[in-house]
């Protein structure tokens, strides 16, 4: 990911020679998908090869007209995240792009020095992993155990830092950005006290990231092994969950059966009923830390210009935000009354 964030550059409607030539810089983008990949792409995301590299600059100059500051790569490979990401809806991309960066502006605890060396403790633990095979419908599989998480060695930012960089470095590839994944979460041990650190600022920062302010496809939510208190948890959150996503969770409590319907056994480990071997975390550990030059490139070209403001970016209205704060600020009694 290389690119010019100046857009009066980079925009052909600019005219002159030396733009056009500039544009020439840009790394050219070559298509990796499959012929079968080529196909869903055009019947699930409206993704017409022929007129690809024609959306890409569309949304380009929508970026150059609207948000000249916004400090943003615009390279045709990442832009195209955006655009697969709301099936080449400009608008809708143009609204994901500023989403993501405003949510990397607005909560530093998590976005400052970011890199894969920095939550090796949180990879170490084994609190997030990506599974080595994909699925049937070629989704890789993301999971979560929140029981590997010791409170008191870091906080629970570390662990969002460690699942954004693992999102990042999954979408990276053609082939995830247009059939998605899955999230399995695994929720066995996790206590009220935990549960209380997925507080009413967290919870909402998280959802918005999901939902709104990152450019990947999430298709199935898979929860295995939940408490009670996970109920209270979930009937929470719902209200902010958009209606697909929402219907995309699955609780399947100690039910190993139920989780099997939703990922084959073949591609699970052990620990989950699966014949694929016992849960190996190094292979991705070793995947993401490897990373850590093409992190630093890349999120260096994602700065915030200095006569811009994280505040600029806002696109969620006051009385939005005030009524998802009043909303969610029911959320520890009502885990109390759940446990």
């Amino acid at each position: 990911m290389s690119g010019d964030s100046d857009c009066t550059r980079t925009s052909p409607s600019a005219g002159s020679p030396s733009d056009n030539e500039l544009l020439t810089d840009r790394p050219k983008y070559v298509c990796s998908l499959s012929p079968d990949l080529v196909t869903k792409a055009r019947e699930e995301l409206q993704e017409k090869p022929e007129w690809r590299l024609r959306d890409v600059q569309a949304l380009r100059d929508m970026v150059c007209k609207d948000y000249p500051s916004l400090g943003t790569c615009l390279d045709d490979a990442f832009l195209l995240r955006f655009l697969r990401a709301r099936k080449f809806d400009y608008d809708r991309a143009l609204q994901l792009l500023v989403n993501y960066h405003t949510c990397r502006r607005t909560w530093p605890e998590v976005f400052n020095n970011l890199k894969p060396s920095a939550i090796k403790p949180v990879l170490e633990s084994g609190f997030v992993t990506v599974l080595p095979h994909r699925d049937p419908q070629g989704r890789h599989v993301v999971c979560i155990r929140p029981d590997r998480w010791t409170p008191s060695n870091y906080p629970i930012t570390e662990n969002i830092r460690a699942i954004y960089l693992t999102l990042e470095k999954l979408i990276q590839s053609e082939e995830t950005q247009v059939n998605g994944i899955v999230i399995l979460a695994d929720y066995k041990g996790v206590s009220l006290s935990k549960a209380s650190h997925f507080g009413p600022f967290v919870a909402k920062k998280v959802i918005g990231i999901l939902q709104d302010g990152f450019p990947i496809r999430i298709k199935a939510v898979n929860i295995i092994n939940e408490p009670r208190i996970f109920k209270g948890i979930f009937a929470i959150i719902k209200p902010f969950l958009k209606e697909k996503i929402a219907n995309r969770f699955f609780l399947h409590g100690c039910d190993l059966n139920s989780l099997h319907q939703n990922i084959p056994p073949v591609i699970l480990p052990e620990e989950y009923g699966g014949t694929a071997g016992k849960l190996d975390i190094s292979a991705w550990n070793e995947l993401l830390l490897a990373s850590e030059e093409d992190f630093l490139r890349d999120f260096s070209e994602l700065v915030l210009p200095c006569d811009s403001s994280p505040h600029d970016l806002l696109v969620s209205g006051d009385a939005e935000e005030k009524q998802c704060d009043d909303s969610l600020r029911g959320m520890k009694p009502q885990l109390y009354y759940c446990y």
